[in-house]
């Protein structure tokens, strides 16, 4: 009889697809062709099916199934993709602010607008030096402080390269914020966006959705997208090129508006490449070339200083 149970629960989760059962919140949900048998709980609730009919399926299977997704999408959050070790390029030069990588990213993990996994910021070098803006996501460290610190095992680096968050695990202790020395971490002080919307969706580790009040946020490298086979949220969005994307291990990225791919290894020397605050030993695994040809035409501001 556990066996039978066993096998009905992972039928019905391949029936659905692993699609979060976000649908429940209104009370349908989609899929096609299953049979139900009665159970002992008392309490069902009603399914549309693809072909329009209205069905009724016990609550407590209902449950059963996203214990069972959770378990899984838990599981295959921490393995990581084999053989792939991930990085991001940088192109300072191409950024003009246009935050479309900002909205992508936002929109993705139900961030609301004063939440960033990623965000531009306008640097200056110099008083003789031109400003430019400059795009930092989390830089999924190959030694990460942040994981160091962690009492309970909530974020964790990958086999992969990535650096996530298990907001089933996480405590909000915070410590992880104090340690990183980029800024990249935010904490969920209130409810997120469409919380109400998300909040039977079965948490997803890779995409950190639904977000929770009270645990840690940050860039994800859009570990969901990579599982597909796709370039990450803000990779795809940007309409100037700025970002390159790929696999270390293949010496290959690939830039996000173009679809150019290009040798990783000759990039980063041909550029002058460079990552951020590597004497500290953190071993990031985002690469910035300088910006070479700036957007901002230099104007005197103060006195003493030519143009």
């Amino acid at each position: 009889m556990d066996k039978n149970k066993e096998k009905s629960r992972r039928e019905f989760l391949v029936d659905l697809g692993i699609l979060g059962l976000g649908s429940f919140a209104f009370g349908t949900a989609l899929f096609s062709g299953y049979k139900f048998e009665k159970s002992k709980s008392g309490q069902t609730v009603k399914l549309l099916t693809i072909d329009g009919k209205v069905v009724e399926v016990d609550s407590l299977l209902i449950r059963e199934v996203n214990r069972d997704m959770l378990t899984e999408l838990q599981e295959r959050g921490r393995k990581g993709i084999p053989n792939k070790s991930w990085v991001m390029v940088i192109d300072l030069s191409k950024c003009r602010n246009a935050r479309k990588c900002i909205s992508a990213c936002q929109n993705a993990h139900h961030l609301k607008p004063e939440q960033y996994h990623i965000n531009t910021l306008q640097m200056q070098d110099t008083e003789r030096t031109a400003p430019y803006h400059m795009p930092k996501p989390c830089q999924h460290c190959d030694n990460p402080p942040c994981v160091a610190v962690c009492p309970v095992d909530a974020t964790f680096k990958r086999s992969d390269g990535i650096v996530l968050i298990d907001n089933e695990r996480c405590i909000g202790c915070r410590f992880c914020i104090a340690a990183c020395p980029y800024s990249a971490r935010s904490f969920n002080w209130f409810d997120p966006k469409d919380a109400e919307l998300a909040e039977n969706t079965t948490y997803d580790v890779e995409l950190n959705v639904p977000q929770k009040k009270g645990t840690i946020t940050k860039c994800l490298f859009s570990a969901d997208k990579l599982r597909k086979g796709e370039l990450p949220y803000c990779v795809s969005a940007c309409p100037n090129g700025v970002f390159y994307f790929g696999d270390e291990n293949e010496d290959a990225v690939t830039n996000g508006t173009t679809k150019e791919t290009v040798r990783l290894s000759k990039l980063l020397a041909d550029n002058g490449a460079f990552q951020l605050m590597v004497e500290l030993g953190t071993k990031p695994r985002v690469f910035y070339l300088p910006p070479k040809n700036r957007i901002f035409p230099y104007t005197e501001n103060q006195e003493g200083i030519d143009s």
